[in-house]
C-alpha cells in the first residue's frame, strides 16, 4: 500500500486512536492481513487452521487442511479473491476465497523449516516468502510458479518488504542484517547494519533478536528496521522494543529509538502512516502497544496500550484502520480517528 506522507486521510487523529472492534478466534494468533478492499482480516496462529474474519460483522470462515502446524504468515492477491499463508512446515498454501468454504488451489513444500514472512510486490504479481533455511524465494502470485531463489542469509530470515517500486526485495534475518536485493536478478542491492537488533548470549549460548519489522517510506528515502535490544537474559524474556530509521541515499542510521519503559517487548511490525510518522506494535511479557514516531524525533509522540500481548500488526489501505494479532487469542481493530458520537 502507498499513501502520500502530504496528504493524511480524513479524520486522520494518531492521538485519537481507539479499539473500535475485537473478535476471538480459535487460539493465540501470531499473524494478520487486512485485504486490498479492507472487508476481511486473515489471522494465523498457534494450529494449522487460517482464519478469514469479515470486518463487517466478525463471522469467520476457517481455511481448513492446508497446513500441518503453526500458521505465521499471509498475503493477500490484489482483488482479495486469493491468499497465501505460510506455516511451521515449510509450506505455502494458495486458497481460493471466492466460495462459502475456501479451496486450496496449490500447495508448495517451499522452505525447509519455518516461513514466517510474506510479502506482495505493489503491482500484486510478486510474491516473496522467507524462510528459517535463509532464502528468500519469488513466486509468481497467480500460479504459484517459483521465479528465483536468493540465498539472503546463513540464518532464519525474519521478515521481507518489496521497495514500493518493485524492483527490490528487503529481507531482515536473526543476525541483524538487513539486506536489499534486486528482483530482477537476486543481486545484492543495498546491505544496511541493524546488528543492535542482535544478541549472542554466551551464558545460554543463544542468538537471540533479529530483524521483526521492516518497512520503507511511500517515496522509499527511509527503511525502518525493529526487533528487540538489552537482551540479558533470552529465556527470561529480558529485553526492550528497538527501532532504527535508514536513509537508503546513503545507507546511514539517522535515528534510532529504544522503548525503555517496555520491558520484554518486541517490535513486530512496521507501518509508516501517511502523515510522515511510523507506528510500531510491540508486543512482549508487559503487555502490546502502538507506538508512534516521527523520524526526526528522540521518543515517540503518542502511545496506545492493547489489551493483551500482541504478535503482528497491519495498516488498511484506508489509512486508518489498523488491525492487531493477539496472544489471547483476539484480533483487533484499532481506528486513527476521533470515536464516532
Amino acid at each position: 500500500m502507498s499513501h502520500s506522507l502530504l496528504a493524511p486521510p480524513a479524520g486522520f487523529d494518531i492521538k485519537a486512536a481507539h479499539v473500535s472492534a475485537q473478535w476471538k478466534c480459535e487460539k493465540p494468533l501470531n499473524c494478520c492481513r487486512i485485504d486490498p478492499k479492507s472487508q476481511f482480516v486473515l489471522v494465523g496462529g498457534e494450529w494449522a487452521t487460517p482464519e478469514r474474519v469479515n470486518m463487517a460483522d466478525g463471522k469467520i470462515v476457517k481455511l481448513e487442511g492446508g497446513h500441518e502446524s503453526w500458521v505465521f504468515d499471509a498475503a493477500w492477491s490484489a482483488d482479495s479473491t486469493r491468499c497465501v499463508t505460510s506455516g511451521g512446515d515449510g509450506r505455502l498454501v494458495w486458497w481460493d476465497l471466492t466460495s462459502e468454504k475456501p479451496a486450496k488451489l496449490h500447495v508448495l513444500q517451499a522452505h525447509k523449516g519455518w516461513i514466517r514472512a510474506l510479502s506482495v510486490s505493489p503491482d500484486g504479481k510478486t510474491l516473496a516468502s522467507g524462510g528459517n533455511d535463509g532464502l528468500v524465494k519469488l513466486w509468481n502470485m497467480a500460479d504459484a510458479k517459483p521465479l528465483a531463489t536468493i540465498t539472503a542469509s546463513k540464518r532464519d530470515i525474519y521478515r521481507t518488504v518489496f521497495s514500493p517500486d518493485g524492483k527490490l526485495i528487503a529481507s531482515g534475518d536473526l543476525l541483524g542484517a538487513v539486506v536489499a536485493w534486486n528482483v530482477a536478478d537476486g543481486k545484492e542491492s543495498a546491505r544496511y547494519d541493524a546488528k543492535p537488533l542482535h544478541t549472542y548470549q554466551g551464558g545460554q549460548q543463544v542468538d537471540f533478536g533479529g530483524v521483526r519489522a521492516l518497512a520503507y517510506t511511500p517515496d522509499s528515502k527511509l527503511l525502518a528496521a525493529g526487533g528487540l535490544y538489552k537482551a540479558t537474559n533470552p529465556f527470561g524474556a529480558v529485553h526492550e522494543p528497538i527501532g532504527q530509521v535508514f536513509q537508503t541515499s546513503d545507507k546511514k542510521m539517522i535515528r534510532q529509538w529504544v522503548a525503555n519503559a517496555i520491558r520484554g517487548g518486541i517490535f513486530w511490525s512496521f507501518r509508516w502512516l501517511a502523515d510522515g510518522s511510523l507506528v510500531g506494535a510491540s508486543g512482549g511479557s508487559t503487555g502490546g502497544f502502538l507506538l508512534f514516531f516521527k523520524p526526526d524525533g528522540d521518543k515517540e509522540i503518542h502511545r496506545l496500550g492493547l489489551p493483551n500481548i500482541l504478535r503482528d500488526m497491519d495498516l488498511a489501505a484506508d489509512g486508518l484502520t489498523i488491525a492487531t494479532a493477539h496472544h489471547d487469542r483476539h484480533v483487533r481493530i484499532t481506528r486513527l480517528a476521533p470515536k464516532k458520537a
